[in-house]
């Protein structure tokens, strides 16, 4: 069980690099086509982390916190990233779309480590939930990285390497918070307010084009890509 917890939450997290890919194959969006499809992947990308945090995180973090506590955590996760956000532009960086992959990679992979210590059979749709989002959100991490100093070899790399967090986390998540719920729930409230942070100071706005409508439609097919992945969860 612990081998098929392991590939399923490395191939959830490969997704991202195969999205990594497909940004760097597709290359710069020079036409108007080519930017509303961009600029409507990162909308995408946008939805699914929504549906994320209403659909997984949250609900989570409800069933065994007091609401206190997860309004507080919830809080605290927004002003975090809000002063991370601020430091990464302080440093000239461009990584809210990775950080944002990460804060929503990160707690799902512990929880679905503890999941495969309840219920192992929603293991293979959890994982397949996790990878649906993490390949708009490559995508879009990847295109917004082409402006740093980094090689596009040293960005594809980083890429790949992301894939081994989610077996680290949910052997975390499996070994350790199985038999700690309220601290796993209180990781995914924080995560959740950072979350929907990122959202609305960064995913939201650059999936907008003056004169053009539709790429904002994104947001709605990822929300309802999370919708359905909760209710084949459930």
């Amino acid at each position: 069980m612990i081998i098929k917890m392991l590939v399923l939450t490395w191939v959830a997290g490969f997704t991202a690099f195969l999205g990594a890919l497909l940004a760097k194959w597709e290359g710069s969006a020079e036409s108007a086509n080519k930017q509303k499809l961009v600029h409507g992947v990162v909308a995408i990308g946008g939805g699914i982390l929504l549906s994320a945090v209403m659909f997984a995180l949250l609900p989570e973090a409800n069933k065994n916190l007091p609401v206190w506590v997860v309004a507080t955590a919830f809080m605290a996760g927004g002003i975090l990233f809000c002063w991370v956000d601020q430091w990464l532009a302080k440093q000239a960086s461009q990584a809210s779309q990775l950080l944002a992959m990460l804060l929503d990679f990160i707690p799902e992979a512990l929880s679905l480590g503890a999941m495969f210590a309840i219920k192992p059979e929603f293991g293979i749709l959890l994982a397949l939930f996790i990878g649906l989002q993490n390949l708009p959100e490559g995508f879009n991490a990847f295109r917004e990285l082409q402006g740093s100093k980094l090689s596009e070899k040293k960005r594809l790399t980083g890429f790949f390497l992301v894939a081994f967090i989610g077996p680290i986390a949910a052997l975390t998540g499996h070994w350790v918070l199985s038999d700690y719920t309220e601290a796993t729930a209180v990781i995914m409230a924080t995560a959740s307010g950072g979350i929907l942070y990122l959202i609305f100071q960064d995913i939201a706005p650059q999936s907008t084009m003056p004169r053009y409508w539709t790429p904002p439609l994104g947001a709605v097919f990822g929300f309802i890509i999370g919708l359905v992945g909760n209710q084949l969860l459930g």
